[in-house]
């Protein structure tokens, strides 16, 4: 593991201080931005990998990662996909599907020793892991560093425990295993309060904590409308043949121009069905019945079909490495 942070990128950390969405109002604004800090995140890095959830704004950071790569003859990183086993299928479905089509190198980023204790015991979401009988590293994790004093804790990712363990431990797990200096990454200042004060270059040098890298994080400058404004009006119609190059907004999932299939289009098939964020299978709805791009963008909460108390319990958690 890395021991100290990777003081040879010349990266600026007050970049995108004190930024706010609407100082970039224009979608070629948002786009010029996203470009020129993924350039600078694949070329000051020696290690970079991108955070790929299957979602819209993975999935974006990584249609510029593979452009901006060509155009300027950069290595496109390997992705990294927190299977926390709570995923709905059609997620693996989508990350398997677009990583053969777009020729990515996936490294997949578990928690196999909580994953293995659900297997042998057949545990459903909810049910109780009981924390003596998990690896010394894990229970190091929940005692030490959470605090945690139960004795057991539910098989659910929206918890505090069980986000840490399935999601962050795993992936700061990677990060050791694979050497990883630059962790590109597709969060928005809008999304959710405890991001809004991020920089496109934002530091995790704590060894304590996590193995010291830095943040790179493209796309914060979008909000949730100019991420589909992306999508349909630049990333689909540039991958997928015979799309409108002017694009096209479907107004249901059978709504696509003549010779398009859903799966032939990088977006994820909960989006159509009126999912507007992804999370768990277990904790996660849809937020209506018309595609995200279709509902009340603004007088709405993006994430209102998440489990609260983890929305509530955002702040702690990225203090521990957290996306």
């Amino acid at each position: 593991m890395a021991e100290t942070a990777p003081d040879y990128a010349d990266v600026d950390y007050s970049d995108g201080e004190g930024e706010e969405p609407d100082e970039y109002p224009h979608i070629q604004d948002k786009i010029e931005k996203a470009i020129e800090v993924t350039r600078e995140g694949l070329a000051e890095y020696e290690n970079p990998a991108v955070m790929w959830t299957g979602g819209k704004d993975s999935t974006l950071t990584l249609y510029f990662i593979k452009e901006v790569a060509d155009r300027f003859d950069l290595e496109v990183p390997p992705a990294v996909f927190i299977d926390h086993y709570q995923h709905f299928d059609e997620i693996h479905d989508f990350v398997d599907h677009w990583a053969d089509e777009w020729d990515l190198d996936v490294i997949y980023a578990r928690n196999e020793d909580v994953g293995e204790y659900v297997d042998e015991h057949g545990l459903e979401p909810g049910d109780d892991i009981d924390i003596s009988d998990l690896s010394e590293h894990n229970q190091h994790h929940v005692r030490e560093i959470l605090e945690y004093e139960e004795d057991t804790f539910p098989f659910l990712l929206d918890t505090y425990v069980g986000n840490h363990l399935l999601k962050t431990v795993a992936l700061n797990d990677a990060l050791e295993e694979h050497d990883i200096d630059g962790v590109i990454s597709g969060v928005r200042w809008d999304e959710q309060e405890a991001r809004a004060d991020e920089t496109f270059f934002s530091p995790r040098h704590d060894p304590d904590i996590y193995p010291p890298h830095d943040r790179i994080q493209p796309i914060l400058q979008f909000d949730e409308a100019a991420v589909w404004e992306a999508f349909w009006n630049f990333v689909v119609p540039d991958t997928v043949e015979n799309f409108p190059e002017e694009g096209y907004v479907p107004e249901a999932d059978d709504d696509l121009p003549e010779g398009v299939e859903q799966d032939d289009v990088p977006i994820s098939p909960k989006y159509f069905a009126g999912f507007r964020s992804l999370g768990s299978e277990v904790s996660t709805e849809k937020s209506d019945e018309d595609p995200a791009w279709l509902q009340d963008l603004e007088g709405t909460t993006e994430r209102a079909g998440r489990a609260q108390d983890k929305e509530d319990l955002m702040e702690r958690l990225r203090d521990l490495g957290y996306m």
